[in-house]
């Protein structure tokens, strides 16, 4: 078991893009980092090379075995969390070969399902999984990386093309976010939501404007934020989003 004074993170969906560089940040930030991975050897690729201390760990957020399993080895090997990122996410072509965004017509309740499994209900499994191992640090952080899309307003829902699941998903985890931050406001857990704008994954095609760097220095922020820090909002870089 690691010391008190060594922090411990958790990222969700950290094989690649956005989440990749989420691991890496932290690590730099001395982080031990634990990678979550759908699989052992996409976790061990991934954590090659991006020093400091990075640890796969096989981990799909819509499966409660691997879940508890993950969480019963962060109890054994370090007694506690100091950092939960909820990174992980898909869209509708996960589910099924498709050469367009679809519009919300072309959507049905099996998208919607499937995309909320893991952006919304695997969110809740993890923190669910593991808020008693958060409550043991001095500085407990969550964070929900959402997206812009996820807000109702011009900023975000008017944006582009409509998107049903997708943009739902993320604000559906935005309104979560705000519970959870309110039933632990009078505690040191600040959980926030960290939005990182047009990134260029696979996830988008590489269609984004920004670095996977760029897109998870928010989420590195948010981690790292001290007692006076915000919880219960949504940033993307230093702009606070409205729901």
């Amino acid at each position: 078991m690691t010391t008190m004074n060594q922090r411990v993170a958790l990222v969700t969906g950290a094989t690649r893009g956005i989440g990749r560089a989420i691991a890496r940040g932290l690590a730099a930030e001395g982080f031990t980092v634990l990678l979550g991975a759908r699989s052992v050897e996409s976790g061990r690729k991934a954590a090659e090379g991006l020093g400091g201390d990075v640890r796969p760990v096989l981990l799909d957020v819509t499966d409660q075995r691997q879940v508890d399993a993950a969480a019963a080895l962060v109890e054994a090997e370090y007694g506690w969390l100091d950092v939960l990122v909820n990174n992980a996410g898909v869209n509708v072509q996960g589910r099924r070969e498709l050469d367009h965004l679809p519009k919300p017509s072309e959507e049905d309740v099996d998208d919607i399902r499937f995309v909320y499994e893991t952006n919304v209900f695997g969110v809740v499994r993890m923190i669910s999984s593991f808020l008693s191992l958060l409550h043991k640090s001095k500085a407990p952080r969550i964070v929900n990386v959402t997206s812009m899309r996820g807000s109702i307003g011009e900023e975000g829902a008017w944006v582009g093309q409509p998107s049903l699941s997708y943009s739902s998903s993320k604000t559906a985890l935005n309104a979560i976010t705000v519970h959870y931050a309110r039933e632990f406001a009078d505690t040191t857990l600040k959980i926030n939501g960290a939005a990182p704008g047009h990134v260029a994954t696979d996830f988008n095609g590489f269609r984004g404007t920004r670095t996977p760097d760029e897109g998870a220095a928010v989420a590195i922020r948010l981690a790292t934020l001290d007692a006076t820090g915000p919880t219960g909002a949504v940033f993307e870089d230093e702009h606070q989003l409205a729901w």
